[in-house]
């Protein structure tokens, strides 16, 4: 084959294998089908809506059967560029699972919301995925607890304990802690976040992982008296994920802070930077911000 036939046919070859990797709208694909909480259809809707606002993306979402291990749940990961879980559930098919890790790995990004990070205590490659989670017999045997202590030092901490717990709802107060990072990069050092479920006691493998920004939940709502994780980034392989215990509602997810923090972190994992420009309306120090 002479020299310009050749490169012709390698750059065929390169556009076929590329194609996911197009300039935006990137390709999203938000998975449900059983959660615990019951608003999971709605939440995935508004989670549609917020990525497509932004006009980076289009969005697909592939639902299970409502109950047990659906056998013929086998989304091609391989057609999007990122992959957004609202989904707690029975375990995926096997197959499934090797295809959802082989695309992370591979450089598909991950955005993990809220009880997504209640699933599949027994998988060892989510759980590195994720870094940290909660219930499903989660205990000392997933990996430590994490989170900031009063002087503001990050905290392995390997006492024994169950993994995943909550106090009442309640708005809190989010900590930025990484104000360098794309996702949280210009976001008030504390701005306050709508009604929702502070999680506290999450542990797991916690490898690749920095803690983004925590919040403090206060023993009097029923917390730990710890400052807990909130946002995560992680790396996994080649791919990137972006991890937030909020939204566990309607209202919740209905804050401005979820919504960018939601948006960017798509966007990040996709890309690695965030062409977002914090919105207006975003929350202060004092103030929740909603749209309802």
């Amino acid at each position: 084959m002479s020299r310009p036939l050749a490169l012709c046919a390698a750059a065929i070859c390169l556009l076929a294998v590329s194609a996911v990797s197009a300039a935006p709208p990137y390709k999203a694909l938000i998975v449900e089908g059983q959660n615990n909480h019951r608003v999971w259809p709605e939440t995935s809707k508004m989670m549609a809506k917020y990525l497509t606002e932004t006009s980076l993306f289009s969005v697909d979402i592939a639902r299970t059967a409502p109950r047990g291990v659906d056998k013929d749940f086998k989304p091609d990961f391989s057609k999007y560029h990122v992959v957004v879980s609202n989904y707690n559930g029975a375990a995926w098919p096997e197959e499934t699972q090797k295809s959802f890790v082989q695309f992370v790995k591979g450089g598909g990004g991950f955005v993990v919301v809220h009880a997504a990070n209640n699933a599949f205590s027994n998988w060892r490659e989510y759980n590195e995925i994720i870094g940290l989670g909660g219930w499903g017999g989660r205990s000392e045997r997933s990996g430590p607890y994490v989170y900031f202590d009063d002087k503001g030092k990050l905290v392995r901490d390997t006492n024994k304990g169950r993994g995943g717990s909550h106090g009442r709802q309640h708005p809190f107060s989010v900590v930025v802690r990484d104000s360098e990072h794309p996702v949280t990069k210009g976001m008030p050092s504390n701005w306050m976040h709508a009604n929702d479920e502070l999680y506290d006691r999450l542990r797991g493998p916690a490898t690749n992982m920095k803690v983004l920004a925590t919040a403090y939940a206060e023993p009097k709502t029923g917390g730990t008296g710890r400052h807990e994780p909130m946002i995560m980034s992680l790396q996994y392989g080649k791919g990137r994920v972006l991890h937030t215990p909020m939204g566990h509602g309607v209202d919740s997810q209905q804050c401005v802070g979820f919504i960018a923090t939601l948006q960017r972190g798509a966007e990040w994992v996709v890309t690695g930077k965030v062409t977002q420009k914090l919105p207006k309306d975003f929350p202060t120090a004092d103030e929740v911000t909603k749209r309802e």
